[in-house]
């Protein structure tokens, strides 16, 4: 018998595996999507999602994809698996990505043959927007370049094709390998760590989903996931998941204080202190909940009304 089995479950809760059906729409979600939707219906450019390992860039890079209407858009992601990439086949990945069937060898007549794709995808009613997932990994000033020749791609009155790089915070050094590139990010997103009490929304949330209704975590387990993953959602779900394997070993169906600490010690994290995101601390105040929105984000609110965001 699995733990599946044992606690009556469709799915494994808290597997690291992107899954669509496990997003979470936290406050901060729904606000990236916002933006980030509003930067590929207006056409930005370049745009820009960072947050550290495991904060969840990929699971939203999907849920932004899957978003997006393919009667209004031609969209692609590209996920970026190493560093040794060049700009040759960065061009011709992108060029079939976007329809291209024989992407020509020469960098001259390809560029040509995106330029006139990109115009046709532009009168049928479309917007061309392509996402580069773990962009990071993009570390040549080569490749850098590559990305600003196809933003110098225009029709009258727009741009032909928009970017939107997810990545660690390293990508903006690695944007500076261009200068004018990095002077191109129109909107540029940081995705924090969860607070407390949305920790805890999010993994009710995944038991939810998987068709739970036989686990519960006490008060105290919400506080010591909290205290020892930060707020990273991948650290969470490999709290959880240890805890959910451990209580089916012990045949019980309440994840305590006392259980997880010994998952905790099992994956070495009891004896550390809790971590620092890489990121610039917020300040309490901007944690709390019912803190008055600034007017930057007041004027940010009235800007994206009307898009359609699913």
């Amino acid at each position: 018998m699995s733990y599946l089995n044992f606690f009556g479950l469709n799915m494994e809760p808290f597997s690291n595996v992107a899954m669509g059906k496990f997003y979470f729409n936290s406050p901060q979600h729904a606000r990236a999507l916002a933006k980030l939707t509003y930067a590929a219906d207006s056409m930005k450019g370049l745009a820009l999602l960072v947050g550290s390992i495991g904060a969840g860039k990929t699971t939203l890079a999907r849920r932004f994809l899957d978003s997006l209407p393919e009667d209004k858009y031609e969209a692609a992601l590209i996920v970026m698996v190493h560093s040794a990439v060049t700009s040759d086949w960065l061009l011709k990945k992108i060029a079939h990505q976007m329809g291209i069937d024989a992407p020509s060898p020469d960098k001259l007549k390809l560029m040509g043959q995106l330029y006139e794709r990109l115009i046709s995808i532009r009168e049928s009613g479309k917007k061309a927007v392509v996402l580069v997932d773990e962009a990071q990994m993009l570390q040549s000033k080569e490749i850098m370049e590559e990305f600003r020749g196809m933003l110098n791609l225009e029709s009258d009155d727009s741009k032909l094709i928009s970017f939107i790089f997810f990545g660690l915070p390293e990508v903006d050094q690695n944007l500076k390998l261009d200068e004018p590139l990095a002077q191109r990010v129109a909107i540029r997103i940081a995705l924090e760590a969860m607070h407390e009490k949305e920790t805890e929304e999010y993994i009710k949330h995944r038991l939810a989903t998987a068709g739970n209704v036989n686990i519960k975590f006490t008060t105290e387990a919400f506080s010591m996931i909290y205290k020892y993953s930060n707020g990273i959602p991948r650290l969470i779900n490999t709290m959880c998941d240890n805890a959910l394997l451990e209580a089916f070993l012990l045949k019980k169906k309440e994840i305590n204080e006392e259980l997880l600490t010994g998952v905790l010690e099992d994956l070495g994290l009891a004896m550390k202190s809790p971590r620092l995101s890489i990121f610039s601390a917020k300040s309490d105040a901007s944690k709390k909940e019912g803190a008055a929105p600034t007017a930057e984000k007041d004027e940010f609110d009235l800007m994206i009304q009307g898009l359609d965001i699913k």
